[in-house]
């Protein structure tokens, strides 16, 4: 019985490794017949094992180098068509470019009918008649009123921002800077090509020489948009030597600008005007008083202020302030 028992494992232990040694020779064979094809063992095109002569390989690299030809002259007519329509583009674009420089001299960039239909200039004087730009306009309420945007060169000013956030908007958007760069070089235009109607005796600067307009010329100016007529734009432009401002008033009725006028302000006689408020603050409003007596008192009599007190508190000390200083400012006169 001893023997026997033995046997059986034994036999076990040899089943077991028959059948590793059979599935191993099956892995092996399946490996053969799957395997990839290498690069050196890949065979050419064609069915498997027919060979071919070098007279069916040169009539195939004929074939490809045909297909190759026809593929390059097509691709060649289509770049020959995108030129030509390329061209048309720029000839249509010089056209357009040319007239709106040729209309830069009238009113509205159009000065006759040659330069833009008569429909259309039409049109867009009437949107300018619309426009709160020449005369005001009856509203409802308060609410209706546009307010106006002031800017510089370097800056925007925006009132929606009000109290509650700096209204001064730094760095400028792309696109609004793009636009008011724009509206400034045609108020310059404006004032360095100037319509008959326009020109003024005192053209020609303090030497005799015909006064030029620049950018660093240009002080402030101020626009606002009607969302149904267009935008408004007025620009104030100064001569450092000059006791008068250039006014150039623009307007773009939703197409190309258009000079609405230009004048000159005279301010060798101009009031200033200055609004203070204030809430308290004695102190603070002591020291502005000093300085307003020194600069504007003193050195140049055309202001006049106007203070706007809030509250009762302090109010009493405010008018002894400006009392005394009205007293002093009839002495010194």
């Amino acid at each position: 019985m001893s023997r026997r028992g033995a046997a059986l494992p034994t036999r076990a232990h040899w089943l077991l490794l028959g059948l590793a040694l059979l599935c191993s020779l099956v892995l092996f064979l399946y490996l053969l017949e799957c395997a990839p094809q290498t690069d050196g063992n890949a065979s050419l095109p064609g069915v498997v094992g027919e060979s071919y002569g070098k007279e069916y390989y040169q009539a195939l690299l004929q074939e490809q180098e045909e297909h190759y030809q026809t593929r390059a002259a097509s691709l060649k007519r289509q770049i020959a068509q995108l030129k030509q329509e390329l061209q048309e583009m720029s000839e249509k674009m010089r056209s357009l470019q040319e007239r709106r420089n040729m209309g830069a001299n009238g009113i509205g960039y159009h000065s006759n009918g040659e330069q833009a239909p008569g429909d259309l200039l039409e049109f867009l004087h009437s949107q300018i008649d619309k426009a709160e730009v020449s005369v005001g306009a009856k509203l409802p309420s308060e609410y209706g009123v546009i307010p106006f945007e002031s800017f510089t060169l370097m800056k925007v000013f925006q009132l929606e921002m009000g109290l509650t956030r700096h209204p001064e908007e730094k760095p400028v958007r792309k696109d609004k800077r793009d636009e008011l760069v724009e509206v400034i070089e045609a108020g310059l235009e404006v004032l360095n090509n100037p319509e008959e109607e326009d020109e003024q005796e005192d053209e020609e600067g303090p030497l005799g020489e015909k006064l030029i307009f620049n950018e660093n010329d240009f002080i402030e100016g101020y626009y606002r948009t009607e969302r149904d007529k267009g935008t408004q734009y007025e620009l104030f432009f100064k001569k450092a030597d000059l006791m008068e401002y250039r006014h150039v008033t623009l307007f773009r009725p939703f197409g190309p600008l258009m000079k609405v006028k230009s004048d000159v302000v005279d301010i060798s006689r101009a009031i200033i005007n200055i609004i203070v408020p204030l809430a308290q603050r004695t102190e603070a409003f002591i020291q502005f008083m000093q300085s307003f007596r020194e600069v504007c008192i003193h050195q140049d009599k055309r202001i006049h202020l106007t203070v706007v007190y809030f509250g009762k508190e302090g109010l009493s000390e405010v008018k002894s302030i400006l009392e005394s200083v009205t007293r002093l400012a009839s002495s010194t006169c």
